[in-house]
């Protein structure tokens, strides 16, 4: 897509699913791609070799560059060595993605604080630090840049069970507006892109299962879950050129999930 060859990006939580899919995208429109990851160098290494085999081909030095970054977005010290480590070796950082997430399983009524505290650090307090981190870079350098946030259909749909992880993305969506619309006419562009079911490793729990798998493509009215290569081509599009007069505003991507699919059909007056 337009724009995007020879572009700094950081992808946080890159080592698997969308993460790993948005990394592997970004590399083959030429961009840099920094590589974020907590605790799995083995999947992060597999996530460079996908990239750049994406990027690259069987040519050596093509331009595109790749770099692994250890780092908890929940810890802000690591955060900041993030940021630092990728403008040092890239020179800049122009795009930012948030994606690293968790969610918890619990009784709304139940769930220990410890849990609740976590999924916020990662999901809100992180995403909001690496954003403030890479718009200090930019307004030091009065550089343009990019921030996507990967937020949820739960952003606006409840969901119990999971309520630390709704009032995350309830928080992301009105961090992406405030944050687009405070830094708009510094050339900084703030938008999201708001997954719905999708096949990833942290829905394991109902991809891996025929039956359980049925029940949720059985809610959404394309009839099927979305992939995370699907996802990483909305993040594309909202990071490059064409989306250049796009700022604040979720991309749900979710096969209609979002339309209220129960009233497919006429049940109230």
């Amino acid at each position: 897509m337009k724009g995007l060859k020879g572009k700094n990006v950081l992808v946080t939580g890159a080592s698997s699913g969308i993460g790993q899919a948005i990394a592997i995208r970004l590399a083959a429109e030429g961009c840099n791609i920094a590589i974020n990851y907590r605790k799995s160098p083995d999947a992060a290494e597999d996530t460079e070799e996908m990239a750049m085999q994406k990027a690259c081909g069987d040519v050596e030095n093509c331009g595109v560059k790749s770099l692994l970054v250890q780092g908890d977005v929940s810890k802000e010290e690591d955060i900041i060595s993030m940021v630092n480590t990728v403008v040092e070796r890239f020179g800049s950082l122009d795009i930012l993605v948030n994606n690293a997430g968790i969610q918890t399983e619990c009784p709304s009524h139940e769930i220990e604080t410890a849990d609740f505290d976590r999924v916020l650090a990662v999901n809100l307090r992180g995403a909001y630090l690496c954003a403030r981190e890479t718009i200090n870079h930019l307004l030091s350098h009065n550089r343009s840049g990019i921030i996507i946030n990967i937020s949820s259909v739960h952003e606006i749909i409840p969901r119990p069970m999971y309520v630390s992880y709704s009032i995350s993305k309830g928080g992301m969506e009105n961090m992406t507006k405030t944050l687009a619309l405070e830094y708009a006419n510094r050339g900084i562009r703030v938008n999201a892109v708001a997954p719905g079911a999708t096949v990833t490793p942290i829905n394991e729990a109902w991809t891996n299962d025929p039956e359980k798998k049925a029940i949720v493509e059985s809610h959404i009215p394309m009839g099927r879950a979305g992939t995370s290569e699907e996802m990483a081509a909305a993040v594309a599009f909202l990071a490059s050129d064409e989306a250049a007069y796009i700022t604040g505003q979720t991309l749900f991507v979710d096969g209609g999930l979002t339309l209220y699919a129960d009233f497919r059909e006429a049940w109230s007056a």
